[in-house]
């Protein structure tokens, strides 16, 4: 099952929603403020998807920090923590396919992604 974690008002999300859904991908829309990813899960993107890449520092939500929240960013397990309880700070979408995640959206990664 191919499932795509984000939330559904980012514009990134949605073009990639729509991308899937004009392809006939059959796919899991799953919504970070309705279901947060947990720890275990966002551990599990980390071993394929770099932390810097991950965790979205441009966010507006990153920006609003105070510094001591943003202090605990800078080890994996403080990032992972963060990340858990402000999903807002992860980079958009997430896809998960075939035990894969990828991270982000263009037509051009989704049509390699999806051409294998």
């Amino acid at each position: 099952m191919i499932q795509l974690y984000g939330i559904p008002n980012c514009d990134t999300v949605k073009k990639a929603r729509k991308w899937l859904e004009e392809h006939g991908v059959d796919f899991q829309f799953v919504d970070f403020k309705k279901s947060p990813p947990q720890v275990d899960t966002i551990s599990k993107w980390l071993e394929q998807i770099p932390l810097e890449v991950l965790l979205n520092k441009r966010s507006t939500t990153w920006r609003k920090l105070d510094g001591q929240a943003q202090a605990a960013a800078a080890t994996v397990d403080g990032a992972v923590r963060l990340m858990a309880e402000q999903p807002s700070i992860i980079k958009r979408p997430v896809l998960e396919k075939e035990g894969r995640f990828f991270v982000g959206f263009s037509e051009e990664n989704y049509q390699e992604i999806f051409s294998k």
